[in-house]
């Protein structure tokens, strides 16, 4: 046997035994027979699966919160939310990335998705890339990741070579480092400064991790960067008082916003978002506070973005 086939096998033998050891590899007991089941009875199967991802979500939420903070401290200082994967991982980080500008009126350089191969990786999976730990730190490198920032590497198996790279760069440049993952004691947990865990077991279908593996990522992303912009001002009660009215069905979700906020009606929302700019956040200062834009705008920053701040002072001011 030549040299390569001996270090083939030798590196399979390696990562067969990795996998042996995942959580998430392992065979489900409760869905050895899906392969006889009816339609039905298979999504039975897959749902009930399903609803254990909420409870492992929840358990995690001590970690999750430490998590937040980081962010919420960068965010203060400029820094950035970084977020790097790849494959399915790769992709639920761009994904929850690209939400946040139209959600929260912030910079598209402000939550960053990066996924191992590129942009062409979130459409047909690049040969390698997830192997490569010096790509990983040239994509770093490209953004000019410091102390400023957080990074958070996502890796359902918690092996992932590229992103256990950018979790060690991301250390050595002093950025807090966050994982997330679906197996405990992984290697992204043991490089990460804050290691979250959602241990959702093993799939309904072996070993395919965008099942419950995927969906606790995506909730928790999703936790990462809701939570972060509302303890950064981006909400006033439950309300997305920050969204960018880029399209008629925002337009219209901001006028709904608006009204929801001071229970105004249809008119005077309307009225009050084309005085301030179609901002939500000043129209509805507005309309509580009879402040105009200039005002608005110069009492928001005054309270670093914090709606419900302003409108108090504001409110305040006047008795």
């Amino acid at each position: 046997m030549s040299q390569q086939g001996s270090d083939c096998i030798q590196t399979e033998s390696v990562l067969l035994k990795q996998l042996d050891s995942m959580v998430s590899e392992g065979r489900n007991p409760d869905t050895m027979d899906i392969d006889l089941l009816s339609t039905q009875a298979i999504l039975k199967k897959i749902n009930t699966e399903d609803q254990k991802v909420a409870a492992a979500v929840a358990a995690a939420i001590p970690l999750i919160a430490q998590a937040v903070d980081k962010i919420v401290a960068a965010f203060a200082k400029g820094g950035r939310l970084i977020y790097i994967g790849a494959g399915t991982s790769g992709r639920l980080g761009v994904l929850d990335a690209v939400e946040c500008p139209p959600t929260f009126s912030v910079s598209d350089q402000q939550v960053i998705g990066i996924i191992a191969g590129g942009e062409g990786a979130m459409y047909k999976a690049v040969e390698g890339a997830e192997d490569d730990p010096e790509l990983a730190i040239q994509d770093l490198q490209k953004l000019d990741v410091s102390a400023d920032d957080v990074l958070v590497g996502i890796a359902a198996s918690g092996r992932t070579p590229y992103v256990v790279s950018a979790l060690h760069y991301a250390r050595k440049m002093g950025a807090p480092a966050i994982s997330v993952t679906c197996n405990p004691e992984s290697a992204v947990t043991q490089a990460a400064d804050i290691g979250i865990c959602a241990l959702v077991g093993p799939e309904a279908l072996t070993g395919s991790t965008r099942m419950k593996s995927g969906s606790a990522q995506k909730m928790i992303l999703n936790m990462l960067t809701t939570a972060s912009m509302i303890r950064s001002g981006k909400s006033y009660e439950n309300l997305m008082v920050d969204v960018h009215a880029s399209n008629q069905k925002l337009y219209a979700r901001a006028i709904r916003i608006v009204m929801q906020a001071t229970d105004c009606d249809h008119q005077t929302a309307r009225e009050a978002l084309s005085k301030t700019g179609y901002k939500a956040k000043l129209a509805i200062l507005h309309v509580l506070t009879g402040l105009d834009e200039q005002q608005g705008q110069a009492l928001l920053d005054q309270q670093q973005g914090f709606l419900r701040r302003a409108v108090e002072q504001a409110q305040g001011a006047t008795k």
